[in-house]
């Protein structure tokens, strides 16, 4: 290997690393979270002190400074709230079926046991999903992902630039991501896609993901449907 390729070699590595860092912490503190010997708060604390860390460390160049097309992208994370919750809320019941609960997609359970529903519980989680998720997960699903899988190169690929074994592999990977709410998963992931075809807009994938996060967090906490929260 040349000093040239070794060179391009540490470029593309650091490239990468600025996309799907994050969000490969993020998914490192979820396998290591059971076994933190730490009060819920304090740990919940402590992932999101990580998880900007995380950001800013890997990604900070990438961070985008506005969105567009602010105005849709509010009124479409809406839409997607109502989607994800739509099912549940007009046919009880829905969720218990066995093509949404079992030993594959899992079972929906809370992530926080019901006994540390504080105040602040709920102000670091819906703060977390509202503005941390949406920046290291649009990074990686829309800003990576679909680039990488068209090319390895990905950087050659532009933003939203529309194949459909990209658009549908990503959805799919999304929906699953997401358990026993996959299927809404899945057409959440179809509409963000979309969504990063017509804007190609880094800025608008992440407020429309933080409108959605932020509509499902506060439903959450005024049904205390605490599922939605896995």
């Amino acid at each position: 290997m040349t000093a040239g390729d070794a060179r391009t070699r540490t470029t593309a590595t650091a490239s990468t690393l600025a996309w799907v860092g994050p969000f490969v912490v993020f998914l490192l503190w979820l396998s290591v979270d059971r076994y933190l010997p730490l009060a819920n708060p304090e740990k919940e604390l402590l992932r999101d002190i990580v998880l900007v860390a995380a950001i800013v460390a890997f990604s900070r160049t990438l961070l985008p400074r506005g969105a567009p097309y602010w105005k849709t992208s509010v009124v479409l994370g809406v839409a997607v709230f109502a989607m994800w919750i739509a099912p549940d809320a007009l046919m009880p019941g829905w969720r218990d079926s066995v093509v949404f609960q079992n030993a594959v997609t899992g079972h929906v359970m809370t992530s926080i046991p019901p006994a540390a529903l504080t105040p602040l519980m709920l102000v670091l989680r819906t703060s977390r999903a509202a503005l941390l998720v949406p920046v290291l997960e649009e990074l990686f699903w829309r800003g990576w992902l679909p680039r990488w899988l068209q090319d390895t190169r990905f950087e050659r690929i532009p933003l939203g630039q529309y194949t459909p074994f990209a658009f549908w592999a990503t959805a799919v990977l999304f929906g699953s991501e997401h358990g026993s709410f996959w299927e809404v998963g899945l057409l959440c992931g179809v509409i963000y896609n979309w969504w990063m075809v017509r804007t190609r807009s880094l800025g608008d994938l992440i407020l429309v993901h933080a409108v959605t996060n932020l509509a499902l967090s506060l439903y959450v906490i005024r049904t205390a449907h605490w599922g939605f929260w896995m």
